[in-house]
């Protein structure tokens, strides 16, 4: 079966967050003694600061829908854009802030009004002409322009990928706030829209589901989407080029699309359509896939510094670089899968610190590795099992654990290791061998069906395993995810760790925003 792109919907069924907006400009207009009320300024980090990036997100307001809206410009390779955010006052609020870095900001409206604003370091504060009361919901708009090509002192990247014909968006971890003003963490996830308007010739594509498709003056094109599952700021992709969508079906009838330079179309198809037997795979242990569709993105770009990752998991359109996704299958399938994987670890549920991310790229390896070991592909260093590759990640656990920290406690400079990665996957491993794979697999179903749409931490997944296996793991589980030695391996005692070198010293000096691909899916 196939779908339309182009579809015709009437304006008040196109965004679900529109009628909301209304209605919340207009409940904090009519507590008008609000202005008269004291407030304080909201906190210019989350309550509980995130250990990895202490100053990203910020407090006084929870967001509940972004509506951005953005034009390109193919000349200027610049954008305009207004990004329109809707907030739930958490106090009574005399100012808040938003994440944002790199943007140049026309003007800000909350409820309606002019507010004024300053640019601090990576903050866009914003004082409205009234107090918003505690429990009030608004409307904030915010004009702005952007320039894709624009680097940033002390980022070896911002948000923005640029191509020969346009723009891609590459947010992870910290970088959101390059591309649109927000709360930029992933614990604050929220619904999303999106309006791009490209020359003719050009098409936009974001997160989502195409709803709506408009000829306009100046032989210009807007296409509208929507999430229908709500989002991280992290997991955001719009982008702009001369791409065709070609669509098929996956399981159950789940539509599937994937947007790729027209030129390389054909050349691509091989890859594309390995999609749905990797789903099919995937839904056997994981269940139902958690979204509304899902897709590859081979930006219109193979230089090598557009981005560090081999894929990026952006909600329902992963981003590869082309020439990755021409190699023959047993070179792609294991990290396709990867990629695949954080529908379910990364996206449906997200980490609720960056301290989590093990819980994203140790499933994602976990199973990106099975995928391959089943299919008799041998990984990167020639091994053709699990077993055997668990065992020569054991031998490493000591000197990653001095080089990297332990799994759940990264910093900044070596977040994205390998101890996230293979890491994360010995750990899998370890409790899979302790309480069986029967029991494993109800605790990753009950895990992502009780944080479905959420962000969930090392605790609550710890929680969840002592409570499905009826015994409690947490010193098990604590012992592997945040010990300086590498804990005994179940059913292994004659596994060993391999000594730390005298004098080995972690590394501090890793450029901002320049990361490794450490997966083991390569």
């Amino acid at each position: 079966m196939r779908y339309r792109t182009r579809v015709t919907a009437p304006v008040a069924a196109l965004i679900g967050t529109a009628a909301a907006l209304t209605v919340g400009t207009t409940a904090a207009h009519a507590q008008a003694p609000a202005s008269r009320r004291p407030g304080t300024p909201g906190g210019e980090t989350l309550p509980e600061p995130d250990p990895v990036y202490p100053a990203l997100g910020n407090d006084g307001y929870r967001v509940s829908a972004y509506h951005l809206d953005l034009s390109y410009d193919a000349t200027s390779r610049l954008v305009d854009a207004t990004a329109t955010l809707t907030l739930r006052a958490t106090q009574n609020l005399s100012r808040f802030s938003l994440d944002a870095l790199g943007l140049d900001v026309q003007a800000v409206r909350v409820g309606g009004r002019p507010a004024t604003f300053e640019q601090v370091d990576e903050k866009l504060r914003v004082t409205p002409a009234r107090t918003l009361p505690k429990h009030a919901t608004v409307t904030v708009r915010v004009e702005y322009s952007a320039d894709p090509s624009r680097s940033l002192p002390g980022l070896a990247y911002t948000g923005w990928v640029v191509t020969p014909d346009g723009f891609a968006v590459c947010a992870q971890p910290n970088l959101a706030h390059t591309v649109f003003p927000c709360n930029d963490h992933p614990t604050d996830k929220a619904a999303f829209s999106f309006r791009i308007t490209v020359p003719s010739g050009l098409r936009g594509v974001a997160n989502g589901t195409l709803v709506r498709t408009e000829d306009l003056n100046g032989d210009r094109t807007a296409y509208t989407y929507v999430s229908r599952s709500p989002m991280a700021t992290e997991l955001v992709q719009i982008t702009v080029g001369d791409y065709t969508v070609t669509h098929r079906e996956g399981p159950h009838g789940l539509p599937l699309r994937d947007v790729v330079p027209t030129a390389r179309a054909a050349a691509l198809e091989p890859a594309l359509a390995l999609t749905p037997g990797q789903l099919e795979w995937l839904e056997q242990r994981l269940g139902a896939f958690p979204l509304e569709t899902y897709g590859l993105l081979p930006c219109n770009s193979d230089d090598p510094k557009a981005f560090d990752f081999t894929g990026l998991e952006t909600q329902t359109l992963t981003l590869y670089k082309p020439n990755f996704l021409l190699q023959e299958e047993k070179k792609i399938g294991s990290h396709m899968m990867h990629e695949l994987v954080h529908s379910w670890f990364g996206n449906s549920v997200s980490p609720a610190s960056w301290a989590d991310l093990w819980l994203n790229e140790g499933h994602a390896d976990y199973y990106g590795l099975l995928y391959r070991y089943e299919r008799g592909w041998a990984d990167g260093l020639g091994l053709l099992s699990l077993e055997a590759r668990m065992k020569d990640t054991y031998a490493r656990g000591d000197l990653w654990r001095q080089s990297s920290g332990p799994v759940a406690a990264p910093n900044a400079a070596n977040l994205f290791d390998n101890q996230r990665y293979l890491g994360g996957v010995l750990v899998l491993y370890a409790l899979r061998e302790l309480v069986g794979e029967d029991v494993f697999q109800r605790i990753e179903r009950t895990f992502l069906e009780r944080h479905r749409n959420s962000a969930a931490s090392t605790e609550d997944y710890i929680a969840v395993a002592s409570e499905v296996s009826g015994q409690d793991l947490s010193g098990f589980l604590r012992d592997w995810l945040y010990g300086t030695k590498t804990p005994r391996m179940p059913n292994h005692p004659d596994w060993t760790v391999a000594p730390v070198p005298p004098g080995l010293v972690a590394p501090r000096n890793r450029v901002p925003g320049h990361y490794p691909d450490s997966t083991a899916t390569l």
